[in-house]
């Protein structure tokens, strides 16, 4: 046979000819294993990524913006708490945070996320203090209405 390698003998085992030839099969158990303890990781590890802050957004029919750097995400939530990323702070605080974080650049995108049960002013307060503190890209987020189809 080529190779050097003689068929089964029944017992589920291979006998070689030659002590100098090359094996001339790949062992993929190992790559299985590693692929597979990969997999479990990245399956415990997804459900940590979430954003840091719950809120219940409102419904829209409106497509979601193409983008090219993350945007800071100022949240309100159901108690009316606001929230820069995942760190409380006051409406006086928001706009001298915001410029910290974004490093003094005015033109970083802000998404402002409100909870579906929040008074809306309470929103339109927290959109009041992101623009009075200069930021001229806020965007309100919404979450897809069922059943509608998104423009382009």
């Amino acid at each position: 046979m080529a190779g050097g390698i003689r068929p089964s003998n029944g017992h589920g085992r291979r006998r070689r000819w030659g002590g100098g030839q090359p094996m001339s099969e790949i062992n993929v158990t190992p790559l299985v294993d590693v692929m597979l303890v990969l997999l479990i990781i990245f399956m415990v590890t997804a459900p940590l990524l979430t954003a840091g802050v719950e809120v219940d957004l409102p419904e829209s029919s409106a497509a979601p913006l193409a983008g090219q750097d993350e945007p800071l995400s100022v949240s309100v939530d159901a108690e009316g708490r606001v929230f820069v990323q995942d760190k409380e702070v006051t409406l006086e605080q928001l706009p001298a945070t915001l410029m910290a974080v974004a490093k003094n650049k005015t033109d970083t995108r802000i998404f402002v996320r409100g909870d579906r049960s929040v008074d809306y002013g309470r929103v339109m307060q927290a959109m009041g203090a992101v623009t009075g503190a200069g930021f001229t890209k806020v965007s309100l987020v919404t979450t897809l209405q069922q059943g509608t189809p998104a423009r382009r």
